[in-house]
């Protein structure tokens, strides 16, 4: 979620005075009505759990727990009596079974049952790499499989109409998993979809409308994924159905916030919980702070601790209940689901030793999982410090990798200089991509990098370059043969367009063919336009070859400074060399292949990737007016 699209709110005093104050339980029974985690599982190397248990007067119970291989080590009581926290230490020789919570106050006496799961064999945390291809959508603008979940009216947001750009419009997962050929036909090797847990939240005043929580970043219940998407077991089905077909998952996690709905809110087990303030603090969405060192304190902790916005609750994760919390949270939902990848937005407003406690978790549990986050920056430096990196930075973070913004605004900027007087500028058109990756020195590994040209945040990609097809053409031939693990945002394929005018519902709309009674289907080639057909065809034929062609997504990259508007870089291994060639003028041009000798010397003709075509004659190649060619190089 970026801060770009929303209005910075102001004056919320009577709703931080809500959340400051507990809610403090009425004199009743002592009952247990939630644990979390909801279960775990023997075998883990994450072994030393900790159980938030809630329910009136839960924290004024004395605990005891009598299971083979189970201790309570400690039970902990915090300033809110409905909550206690419970260590508990399973041993190896701990089996699965159902774990009795037992509480007694007098002579009441108070039983939960809590359970330990066996493993199963189902692949979980594969990760994501150069070789996998994402695509990024918003489930309830993907696909609608059961309209009979669209809404409920015991939720907070009973509304579901498509004809309301701020509402629910009822995708599901049950429908993204009725369309996985399509996206593994199209190249698709991974699939990232905008955060699928339970968001009961009302409608909230952004920037006048009232709008609902559709986009999925305001958690209000860790363990349940929305049952307006299917719930638990339609997300578990889905990720069984996508490993089935070879495809992997990444989930999208949220740790700075919540929803302002979420149920440790409403009853908050200690103020320290949530960041608090005297009145209310917004966030700066400034970077800046964290990464100065001459920077004040207080624009540090306005940067980290204010809030996203007043709905969205900031959770204080030196609070080392909710670091837990979170970090089990994260444990669980791999083990549960099964996901390969783990997403995380807002990732520079978290705590950051926090940040790498839980990386450090995941990791250890799952070491092929890729953890790649959300850091809005304008610059390498920036970027570099919230991913592992060689710079000597006093704080050293252990994120494997995160969202290029860098590139994707180097690459966008370049592309709205093509065809233009701008192309062959000092600094104008393929030298910001250039000049981007050429400061991939301070990143421990930049291929760990997510590339992208848009997203759910941002302008629509064809819309931000003018709705020119040359451009279309380079930007995703740049993105699909560069370094870096390469996402697309769904309807990109389609032509799918708009700028986020007046709102960022316009680059949300629906996928067309993805809803009862859409006119057109453009999931099936009959119901696209020709130019659509085009670009689909365009990106599954780059996607594919991408896909079959590790040269492509493990070689190494070399590329050479642009000169008169052309770029030209190589990605080559022991196996292979691909050439991509870019000509960003608005004239044919002739290139002279002479100085890419250290990389063309041994080659005597070459494939044209997207045509099919063989080119004989490798020592000047013929560039097309705002094209770029790829070169499968040939002996």
């Amino acid at each position: 979620m970026s801060h770009a699209f929303l209005t910075r709110f102001r004056g919320c005093t009577a709703l931080l005075v809500w959340l400051l104050l507990p809610v403090l339980a009425a004199a009743q029974a002592p009952a247990i009505q939630r644990v979390n985690p909801t279960n775990w599982w023997v075998g883990m190397k994450y072994h030393d759990v900790q159980l938030l248990v809630y329910g009136p007067q839960a924290g004024t119970l004395t605990y005891s727990v009598n299971y083979p291989g189970v201790k309570l080590v400690k039970a902990h009581t915090v300033e809110n009596a409905n909550y206690a926290f419970l260590d508990l230490g399973i041993a190896p020789t701990a089996k699965p079974g159902k774990v009795q919570l037992v509480g007694k106050k007098g002579a009441q006496t108070v039983t939960r049952t809590w359970e330990l799961k066996a493993r199963d064999n189902a692949p979980k945390g594969q990760g994501v790499t150069q070789a996998d291809f994402i695509y990024l959508a918003m489930p309830d603008r993907f696909v609608n499989g059961d309209p009979t979940n669209d809404k409920f009216a015991d939720m907070a947001d009973p509304n579901a109409d498509r004809a309301n750009p701020f509402y629910r419009h009822g995708g599901d997962l049950q429908g993204a998993a009725q369309h996985l050929d399509y996206l593994k036909d199209l190249g698709v090797t991974a699939v990232w979809f905008t955060p699928v847990i339970e968001n009961d939240q009302p409608l909230t005043n952004e920037g006048g409308n009232m709008r609902s929580a559709y986009h999925g970043y305001g958690f209000t219940d860790h363990y349940n994924v929305d049952r307006r998407l299917g719930g638990n077991a339609a997300y578990k089905a889905f990720v069984e159905k996508a490993h089935a077909q070879g495809l992997k998952v990444v989930q999208d996690a949220v740790y700075n916030h919540v929803g302002i709905n979420h149920w440790t809110v409403k009853d908050l087990p200690m103020k320290s919980w949530l960041h608090q303030w005297p009145s209310y603090t917004n966030t700066s969405y400034r970077q800046q702070p964290i990464i100065d060192p001459h920077a004040a304190q207080i624009d540090r902790r306005v940067t980290q601790d204010g809030w996203f916005v007043p709905f969205l609750p900031d959770l204080n994760q030196q609070n080392p209940y909710v670091a837990n919390f979170l970090i089990q949270h994260a444990l669980w939902t791999v083990e549960m689901f099964g996901v390969d990848a783990w997403r995380i937005d807002t990732y520079m407003y978290n705590d950051l030793p926090f940040m790498n406690r839980c990386n450090a978790a995941l990791l250890t549990e799952y070491p092929k999982i890729h953890i790649f986050g959300e850091s809005a920056v304008s610059n390498a430096i920036e970027q570099a410090y919230f991913v592992r990196n060689k710079v000597n930075f006093p704080f050293r973070s252990n994120q494997p990798g995160g969202l290029d913004f860098v590139l994707e605004g180097a690459m966008i900027a370049g592309l709205k200089e093509v065809g233009t007087a701008g192309a062959t500028g000092w600094d104008g058109s393929v030298q910001r991509p250039y000049q981007a990756l050429a400061q991939d020195a301070l990143y421990e590994d930049p291929t760990k990098l997510v590339t992208f040209l848009d997203n759910h945040d941002h302008n629509r990609f064809l819309s931000e370059i003018g709705e020119d097809m040359g451009r279309y053409r380079i930007g995703l031939t740049w993105l699909l043969t560069t370094r870096g693990i390469p996402s697309m945002y769904y309807g990109t394929e389609i032509l799918m367009k708009n700028f986020k005018d007046p709102s960022d519902a316009e680059v949300r709309r629906d996928f067309p063919g993805g809803f009862p009674g859409d006119k057109d289907n453009k999931f099936s080639a009959a119901g696209r336009t020709a130019p659509e057909n085009d670009a689909f065809n365009f990106v599954r034929t780059l996607a594919q070859y991408r896909r079959t062609h590790p040269t492509l997504h493990a070689g190494k990259l070399m590329q050479y400074l642009p000169e008169n508007g052309l770029y030209v870089y190589f990605r080559y291994d022991n196996a292979g060399t691909v050439m991509v060639a870019t000509n960003a003028t608005d004239k044919a041009a002739a290139l002279p292949t002479a100085r890419f000798a250290e990389r063309m010397s041994s080659f005597t003709k070459a494939r044209n990737v997207l045509t099919g075509e063989t080119l004989a004659d490798l020592n000047t190649l013929q560039l097309p007016a705002k094209t770029a060619v790829v070169l499968e190089l040939q002996k």
